[in-house]
Order: C-alpha cells, then structure tokens, then sequence
C-alpha cells in the first residue's frame, strides 16, 4: 500500500497561485487532507477485513477436516459392530 501525505500548506499556496482566495485554498487542502485520510483507513480496513476472512476459512477447514474425521470413524466402527467384527 502506498502512503501519500498531502502537503497542505503546498497544496494551499499552489491553489491560491491558481486563482482560489485564501480561505477557499485552505479548506480545499483541508478536505482533501481528510480524504487521503479516509482512504488511507478504508485500505486498512480493507485489508483487516481480508485477513479476518482468511482466519475464518481456515478455521472452518479445520472444524470440517475434523467433523469428517469422526464420522468416518463413527461409520467405520458402526460396521464393524453390525458385521460381528467386534
């Protein structure tokens, strides 16, 4: 992920030189500030949320893996008692 860090007081001057008066300037460096922001916590959600994801699937894989286990060996055990083998 790359991080950007908007240079505000930069960004600021290059608007005013642009034509915006002082106050416009500002507050646009300031919203756009909040979003590079706000997109920089939606991609570490993003990713949070990926990696919760991974932890679940492979949690569930093991509860199945295991659950198929016991009941090949309940089905297996089941036979033998009804076929005289133990």
């Amino acid at each position: 992920m790359t991080t950007f860090v908007l240079d505000t007081l930069a960004y600021a001057e290059t608007l005013k030189a642009g034509g915006f008066n002082e106050q416009q300037a500002a507050t646009k460096a300031e919203v756009e500030a909040h979003e590079n922001n706000l997109r920089r916590d939606i991609e570490a959600l993003r990713l949070e949320t990926k990696r919760d994801i991974a932890e679940a699937k492979s949690e569930l894989i093991r509860w199945v893996v295991g659950a198929g286990f016991l009941q090949t060996t309940l089905i297996i055990g089941a036979l033998m008692k009804m076929g005289g083998l133990v």
